[in-house]
């Protein structure tokens, strides 16, 4: 008869030879988590130690790369599958009496929420990143912000404090959605949920969380997203210092955030801008000038003197020592024939500051071709949003409670960068965002 080193052996080779478990092993490794196991371990003490600490732990992690979003479903697949029991650290000799009891995972969760456990758990996450930012080339100089809705499990409040059915935290959110239709006619939809908002900071290169944070649903994106970036400032500096790039939707249009992030960290905005103009113009005039105008998309024209034509002046680049935007003459830099040239009061080119606006001329101009370039790698994180919808299986959570809702995103994001890491350190870079397989 097989001894039980020569089973698990046996089990440690056909895991290899499966795609589901390899992730999970890919993980495991690679999650820097003996500190949170130290805590966990000194909180338990002396007390019943049916279900060991690093197997729960482990289980744990296990139904987020296997999708399981309710606790039994992991435990059924715990039960059928011996393999999956020996990965997670169970017991062997005990087959499948060793998988915990639902009282026992909700007792194992209630304990992560702890202030200290929950802290070790962020710190987890952030050595992830911190990894990130040493082994991945690049890492963290293009950022993206976005939030996403997460519609809670209970469409209402409970009657009491008592209710543990009801959802207490959460309240009503909505988002507005402008976009064009099929003949060009501009569109509004409006999503309206009743839960919570995840506001996101990730690396839209790799396509990895940096930070985030949790919210009512009726928080505003920008204020909270301000008061994550002072946060980082705090406590994680180098994540600022290495960011040359911030990407966001119009929902980030703010002069405080723009005023926060270039003038404080030397970070560049590239965020689309709302027409907040009221006065129905669609240009107006550059200061000093008789005959340059803009219009809120930062667009600079200039306007022909002698025949009232309009034409896009050239960007020429961003004077940081200056403040400035420089612009050139349309006519000598793209050759037009201008009637107007001999009167025209403009030299060959013309320097506008940021202060002239700080929302319409930012240190990437609007209508540059490097601002269209970036401003489309935004789309990374609508992509991170629907792995955590689809591979994740957030879309058909059971969680109650912003601080569980919290808590679940800690581990979730912590996997998805152990397993990006994983990848990377198995020389597998090309599959580093092939996270999770998406469920049938």
């Amino acid at each position: 008869m097989a001894s039980i080193a020569q089973k698990s052996l046996f089990c440690w080779h056909d895991v290899e030879a499966l795609g589901d478990l390899h992730r999970l092993r890919l993980v495991l490794e690679n999650l820097p988590d003996e500190e949170l196991m130290q805590q966990l371990e000194q909180r338990r003490g002396r007390g019943r130690n049916e279900y060991p600490v690093r197997a729960m732990w482990n289980s744990l992690v296990a139904g987020i790369v296997f999708q399981h979003p309710s606790i039994e479903q992991l435990r059924r697949e715990l039960l059928r599958n011996g393999q999956l029991r020996d990965l997670c650290g169970c017991d062997p000799t005990r087959g499948s009496d060793a998988v915990p009891s639902a009282s026992a995972y909700s007792r194992f969760l209630s304990t992560l929420r702890k202030r200290s456990i929950r802290e070790a758990l962020v710190r987890v996450f952030t050595s992830l990143v911190d990894q990130c930012y040493r082994e991945l080339p690049g890492f963290g100089r293009r950022l993206g912000a976005d939030g996403k809705g997460i519609a809670s499990v209970a469409r209402r409040r409970g009657k009491g404090a008592g209710d543990r059915r009801g959802e207490h935290d959460a309240d009503w959110g909505c988002h507005e959605y402008v976009y064009q239709n099929e003949r060009g006619e501009v569109q509004k939809s409006v999503k309206k949920w009743f839960g919570f908002t995840v506001h996101l900071l990730a690396d839209t290169a790799y396509e990895l969380p940096v930070a985030f944070t949790v919210s009512r649903a009726s928080k505003h994106e920008v204020p909270v997203m301000r008061k994550l970036i002072r946060s980082l400032d705090r406590h994680r500096p180098h994540i600022l210092k290495a960011a040359e790039v911030f990407t966001a939707d119009r929902g980030y249009d703010d002069g405080t955030l723009i005023d926060l992030l270039w003038h404080e960290h030397r970070i560049k905005p590239v965020i689309d801008i709302r027409n907040l103009w009221k006065d129905g113009e669609e240009t107006k005039l550059v200061a000093g000038t008789p005959n340059v105008v803009y219009d809120y998309q930062g667009t600079v024209s200039c306007v022909c003197m002698a025949t009232g034509t309009q034409r896009e002046m050239a960007y020429r680049g961003f004077e940081e020592k200056r403040g400035t935007l420089k612009y050139g003459c349309p006519a000598v830099h793209y050759g037009y024939e201008c009637a107007g040239k001999a009167s025209c009061p403009l030299a060959s080119c013309i320097r506008i500051p940021l202060s002239t606006d700080r929302r319409v001329f930012t240190p990437l101009a609007r209508s540059s071709y490097r601002w269209k370039r970036e401003y489309a790698k935004r789309t990374a994180l609508e992509r991170i949003h629907s792995r955590l919808d689809r591979s994740f299986s957030l879309e058909l959570h059971t969680i109650r409670g912003q601080e569980k809702l919290s808590v679940h995103l800690t581990l979730v994001f912590s996997v998805m960068s152990a397993l990006a890491l994983g990848r990377v350190r198995e020389n597998q870079p090309n599959q580093m965002r092939s996270l999770v397989r998406p469920a049938a």
